[in-house]
Protein backbone atom coordinates (compact mmCIF):
# COMPACT_ATOMS: atom_id res chain seq x y z
CA UNK A 1 0.00 0.00 0.00
CA UNK A 2 1.40 3.50 -1.36
CA UNK A 3 0.45 6.57 1.46
CA UNK A 4 0.77 9.78 1.15
CA UNK A 5 1.54 11.66 4.08
CA UNK A 6 1.34 15.56 5.48
CA UNK A 7 2.02 16.55 9.08
CA UNK A 8 1.66 20.48 10.06
CA UNK A 9 2.57 21.61 13.54
CA UNK A 10 1.98 25.28 14.14
CA UNK A 11 2.92 27.51 17.29
CA UNK A 12 2.03 30.92 17.69
CA UNK A 13 3.84 33.22 20.55
CA UNK A 14 2.19 35.94 22.49
CA UNK A 15 5.52 37.90 22.46
CA UNK A 16 8.29 37.68 20.05
CA UNK A 17 10.89 34.51 21.16
CA UNK A 18 14.83 34.54 22.18
CA UNK A 19 16.41 31.93 20.10
CA UNK A 20 15.95 28.39 20.35
CA UNK A 21 17.10 24.60 19.55
CA UNK A 22 14.78 22.18 18.39
CA UNK A 23 14.81 17.93 17.75
CA UNK A 24 12.14 16.54 14.98
CA UNK A 25 11.73 13.14 14.61
CA UNK A 26 8.59 13.19 12.22
CA UNK A 27 10.41 11.62 8.99
CA UNK A 28 9.17 8.22 8.57
CA UNK A 29 11.35 5.37 8.83
CA UNK A 30 12.58 3.52 5.47
CA UNK A 31 12.48 -0.09 7.49
CA UNK A 32 13.72 -3.29 5.04
CA UNK A 33 11.01 -5.72 4.71
CA UNK A 34 8.43 -3.50 6.35
CA UNK A 35 8.44 0.20 4.90
CA UNK A 36 9.87 1.83 1.84
CA UNK A 37 10.21 5.54 2.13
CA UNK A 38 9.77 7.22 -1.45
CA UNK A 39 9.86 10.96 -0.65
CA UNK A 40 9.97 12.42 2.19
CA UNK A 41 11.24 16.08 3.40
CA UNK A 42 10.48 18.61 5.82
CA UNK A 43 9.83 22.63 5.55
CA UNK A 44 10.02 24.74 8.36
CA UNK A 45 8.61 28.71 8.20
CA UNK A 46 10.51 30.70 8.67
CA UNK A 47 13.48 29.16 7.86
CA UNK A 48 15.63 28.02 10.79
CA UNK A 49 19.50 29.68 11.33
CA UNK A 50 20.96 26.61 11.09
CA UNK A 51 19.75 22.71 10.19
CA UNK A 52 21.44 19.92 10.12
CA UNK A 53 20.04 15.57 10.42
CA UNK A 54 21.66 12.99 12.71
CA UNK A 55 20.64 9.45 13.14
CA UNK A 56 19.83 8.86 16.99
CA UNK A 57 20.79 5.37 18.77
CA UNK A 58 17.49 3.69 18.37
CA UNK A 59 17.77 4.54 14.65
CA UNK A 60 15.62 7.50 14.60
CA UNK A 61 15.87 9.88 11.82
CA UNK A 62 16.50 12.99 13.60
CA UNK A 63 16.45 17.21 12.21
CA UNK A 64 18.11 19.36 14.56
CA UNK A 65 16.95 23.18 14.00
CA UNK A 66 18.43 26.28 15.69
CA UNK A 67 15.65 29.07 15.56
CA UNK A 68 16.49 32.60 15.24
CA UNK A 69 15.22 35.33 18.54
CA UNK A 70 12.41 37.61 17.24
CA UNK A 71 9.65 34.59 16.28
CA UNK A 72 5.96 35.02 16.44
CA UNK A 73 5.67 31.93 14.48
CA UNK A 74 6.71 28.76 13.60
CA UNK A 75 5.04 26.18 11.10
CA UNK A 76 6.51 22.56 10.57
CA UNK A 77 5.66 20.97 7.03
CA UNK A 78 6.22 17.61 6.82
CA UNK A 79 5.33 15.58 3.39
CA UNK A 80 6.15 12.19 2.38
CA UNK A 81 4.95 9.03 -0.09
CA UNK A 82 5.36 5.83 1.87
CA UNK A 83 5.00 2.54 0.72
CA UNK A 84 3.94 0.03 3.14
CA UNK A 85 5.22 -3.78 2.78
CA UNK A 86 4.39 -6.33 5.63
CA UNK A 87 1.28 -8.01 7.03
CA UNK A 88 1.15 -8.94 10.40
CA UNK A 89 1.85 -12.74 10.26
CA UNK A 90 -0.68 -14.79 12.31
CA UNK A 91 1.32 -18.21 12.82
CA UNK A 92 2.59 -17.95 16.49
CA UNK A 93 6.43 -19.05 16.37
CA UNK A 94 6.77 -17.48 19.57
CA UNK A 95 8.02 -18.39 22.70
CA UNK A 96 6.26 -20.17 25.31
CA UNK A 97 6.40 -17.27 28.81
CA UNK A 98 8.45 -19.73 30.22
CA UNK A 99 11.28 -20.08 27.59
CA UNK A 100 11.22 -16.51 26.84
CA UNK A 101 13.93 -15.44 29.78
CA UNK A 102 15.72 -18.51 28.70
CA UNK A 103 15.85 -16.52 24.95
CA UNK A 104 16.67 -13.55 26.13
CA UNK A 105 19.89 -14.92 28.04
CA UNK A 106 21.08 -15.82 24.42
CA UNK A 107 20.89 -12.50 23.14
CA UNK A 108 24.21 -11.12 23.68
CA UNK A 109 23.48 -8.01 21.21
CA UNK A 110 23.28 -4.78 22.58
CA UNK A 111 22.63 -2.45 19.50
CA UNK A 112 19.75 -0.49 19.02
CA UNK A 113 16.93 -2.97 18.41
CA UNK A 114 18.31 -5.55 20.88
CA UNK A 115 15.53 -6.56 23.51
CA UNK A 116 17.46 -5.80 26.60
CA UNK A 117 16.76 -1.93 25.76
CA UNK A 118 13.38 -2.45 26.26
CA UNK A 119 12.67 -4.70 29.94
CA UNK A 120 13.47 -2.37 32.43
CA UNK A 121 11.47 0.92 33.42
CA UNK A 122 12.09 3.94 31.56
CA UNK A 123 11.54 7.57 32.22
CA UNK A 124 7.75 7.90 31.39
CA UNK A 125 7.23 4.13 31.58
CA UNK A 126 7.75 3.35 35.60
CA UNK A 127 6.63 0.21 37.26
CA UNK A 128 3.08 0.51 38.32
CA UNK A 129 1.64 -2.59 40.99
CA UNK A 130 -2.09 -1.83 39.72
CA UNK A 131 -1.15 -2.57 35.92
CA UNK A 132 1.00 -5.49 36.82
CA UNK A 133 -1.62 -7.08 38.55
CA UNK A 134 -4.07 -6.24 35.64
CA UNK A 135 -1.61 -7.76 33.16
CA UNK A 136 -0.91 -10.95 35.23
CA UNK A 137 -4.83 -11.34 35.38
CA UNK A 138 -5.32 -10.85 31.47
CA UNK A 139 -2.68 -13.29 30.71
CA UNK A 140 -3.33 -15.83 32.96
CA UNK A 141 -4.22 -18.36 30.42
CA UNK A 142 -1.53 -17.11 27.76
CA UNK A 143 0.32 -19.75 26.65
CA UNK A 144 2.92 -18.13 24.54
CA UNK A 145 4.26 -14.65 24.09
CA UNK A 146 2.47 -13.65 21.36
CA UNK A 147 -0.85 -14.74 22.72
CA UNK A 148 0.19 -12.55 25.91
CA UNK A 149 0.60 -9.72 23.78
CA UNK A 150 -2.87 -9.73 22.12
CA UNK A 151 -4.32 -10.49 26.29
CA UNK A 152 -3.30 -7.85 27.67
CA UNK A 153 -3.76 -5.49 24.36
CA UNK A 154 -7.46 -6.40 24.12
CA UNK A 155 -7.93 -5.93 28.34
CA UNK A 156 -6.61 -2.80 27.84
CA UNK A 157 -8.94 -1.73 24.85
CA UNK A 158 -11.62 -2.91 27.32
CA UNK A 159 -10.44 -1.00 30.23
CA UNK A 160 -9.55 2.19 28.67
CA UNK A 161 -11.99 4.99 26.30
CA UNK A 162 -10.12 6.99 23.80
CA UNK A 163 -10.87 10.49 25.26
CA UNK A 164 -8.72 12.74 23.24
CA UNK A 165 -9.50 15.90 26.00
CA UNK A 166 -8.56 13.64 29.23
CA UNK A 167 -4.78 13.71 29.71
CA UNK A 168 -1.67 15.91 28.86
CA UNK A 169 1.42 14.73 27.04
CA UNK A 170 2.92 14.23 30.53
CA UNK A 171 -0.13 12.68 32.21
CA UNK A 172 1.73 9.78 34.55
CA UNK A 173 0.65 6.09 33.42
CA UNK A 174 -0.71 5.56 37.13
CA UNK A 175 -3.44 8.24 36.80
CA UNK A 176 -4.41 7.41 33.20
CA UNK A 177 -4.75 4.02 33.72
CA UNK A 178 -6.80 4.53 36.98
CA UNK A 179 -9.04 7.01 35.25
CA UNK A 180 -9.66 4.43 32.21
CA UNK A 181 -9.32 6.80 29.47
CA UNK A 182 -6.81 8.76 27.28
CA UNK A 183 -5.59 8.82 23.91
CA UNK A 184 -3.04 6.18 22.03
CA UNK A 185 0.79 7.16 24.34
CA UNK A 186 -1.75 6.21 27.06
CA UNK A 187 -2.98 3.19 25.66
CA UNK A 188 0.51 2.45 24.59
CA UNK A 189 2.65 3.13 27.73
CA UNK A 190 0.67 1.47 30.13
CA UNK A 191 0.27 -1.84 28.14
CA UNK A 192 4.38 -1.28 27.58
CA UNK A 193 4.55 -1.25 31.42
CA UNK A 194 1.77 -4.35 31.37
CA UNK A 195 4.14 -6.15 29.61
CA UNK A 196 7.81 -5.68 30.94
CA UNK A 197 6.17 -6.69 34.41
CA UNK A 198 5.54 -9.89 32.92
CA UNK A 199 8.69 -10.14 31.50
CA UNK A 200 8.33 -9.35 27.67
CA UNK A 201 10.52 -6.49 26.15
CA UNK A 202 8.51 -3.69 25.02
CA UNK A 203 9.00 -0.46 22.57
CA UNK A 204 6.98 2.29 22.14
CA UNK A 205 6.33 3.07 18.24
CA UNK A 206 5.65 6.45 17.19
CA UNK A 207 3.49 6.76 13.55
CA UNK A 208 0.95 7.10 11.61
CA UNK A 209 -2.33 6.01 11.06
CA UNK A 210 -4.73 5.90 8.13
CA UNK A 211 -7.13 8.37 7.89
CA UNK A 212 -9.93 6.55 5.53
CA UNK A 213 -10.06 3.02 5.86
CA UNK A 214 -11.21 1.05 3.03
CA UNK A 215 -15.26 0.98 2.26
CA UNK A 216 -17.11 -0.78 4.66
CA UNK A 217 -14.58 -0.62 7.12
CA UNK A 218 -14.96 1.44 10.76
CA UNK A 219 -12.92 4.33 11.10
CA UNK A 220 -9.43 3.87 13.72
CA UNK A 221 -9.15 5.97 16.29
CA UNK A 222 -6.29 8.40 16.98
CA UNK A 223 -6.24 8.81 12.82
CA UNK A 224 -6.48 12.61 13.42
CA UNK A 225 -3.12 12.68 15.05
CA UNK A 226 0.16 11.47 15.28
CA UNK A 227 -0.41 7.53 16.44
CA UNK A 228 1.44 5.36 19.08
CA UNK A 229 1.09 1.50 19.23
CA UNK A 230 3.73 -1.00 20.67
CA UNK A 231 6.52 -3.19 19.92
CA UNK A 232 7.00 -6.80 21.42
CA UNK A 233 9.85 -9.31 21.60
CA UNK A 234 8.16 -12.37 21.66
CA UNK A 235 11.32 -15.08 21.17
CA UNK A 236 14.27 -15.81 19.52
CA UNK A 237 12.84 -17.06 16.61
CA UNK A 238 9.59 -14.91 15.98
CA UNK A 239 11.31 -11.59 17.38
CA UNK A 240 9.41 -8.27 17.25
CA UNK A 241 5.56 -8.44 16.57
CA UNK A 242 3.81 -4.75 17.00
CA UNK A 243 0.46 -4.22 18.56
CA UNK A 244 -2.24 -1.26 18.45
CA UNK A 245 -4.07 -1.12 21.69
CA UNK A 246 -6.07 1.87 21.19
CA UNK A 247 -7.28 0.25 17.98
CA UNK A 248 -7.28 -3.64 19.70
CA UNK A 249 -5.36 -4.98 16.29
CA UNK A 250 -1.82 -5.97 15.40
CA UNK A 251 0.00 -3.78 13.25
CA UNK A 252 -0.53 -4.00 9.33
CA UNK A 253 -1.20 -2.10 6.70
CA UNK A 254 -3.04 0.76 8.29
CA UNK A 255 -0.06 1.90 10.07
CA UNK A 256 3.54 3.81 8.99
CA UNK A 257 5.85 4.05 11.46
CA UNK A 258 8.37 7.01 12.19
CA UNK A 259 10.24 5.43 14.84
CA UNK A 260 11.14 3.08 17.81
CA UNK A 261 11.87 4.10 21.32
CA UNK A 262 12.06 3.25 25.25
CA UNK A 263 8.80 5.28 25.62
CA UNK A 264 7.45 8.45 24.39
CA UNK A 265 10.03 10.81 25.26
CA UNK A 266 12.70 9.10 23.33
CA UNK A 267 10.40 9.28 19.86
CA UNK A 268 8.69 12.79 21.16
CA UNK A 269 7.77 14.69 17.42
CA UNK A 270 9.52 17.84 19.20
CA UNK A 271 11.72 18.66 21.75
CA UNK A 272 14.47 21.12 22.51
CA UNK A 273 13.89 24.46 24.13
CA UNK A 274 12.50 28.07 23.15
CA UNK A 275 12.92 31.62 25.07
CA UNK A 276 9.04 32.87 25.86
CA UNK A 277 8.09 36.05 27.91
CA UNK A 278 4.43 35.05 27.27
CA UNK A 279 2.29 32.33 26.09
CA UNK A 280 1.81 30.37 22.79
CA UNK A 281 -0.62 27.94 21.19
CA UNK A 282 -0.20 24.97 19.30
CA UNK A 283 -2.14 23.74 16.33
CA UNK A 284 -1.33 19.86 14.68
CA UNK A 285 -2.73 18.25 11.94
CA UNK A 286 -2.24 14.86 9.76
CA UNK A 287 -3.63 13.59 6.72
CA UNK A 288 -2.26 10.13 5.45
CA UNK A 289 -4.24 8.75 2.42
CA UNK A 290 -3.80 5.80 0.31
CA UNK A 291 -2.76 6.07 -3.49
CA UNK A 292 -3.44 2.44 -4.11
Amino acid sequence: MLYRLRLSIGYDFARPTGAGRQLLRISPADLPGLQDVHQSSIVITPPPAERSRFTDFFGNEVTQLVMPAGLTQVRIDMTGRVRRLGEESELDLSATLDRLPDDLHEITDLGPHSPHHFLRPSLRIPAVDPIADFARKACGKAATAREAVECLGRAIHGHMRFDAQATEVDTPIAQAFAGRHGVCQDFSQIMISGLRSLGIPAAYVSGFLRTNPPPGKPRLEGADAMHAWVRAWIGAEAGWCEYDPTNDCFVAANHVTIGYGRDYADVAPVTGSMRLAGGQTTSHSVDILAED
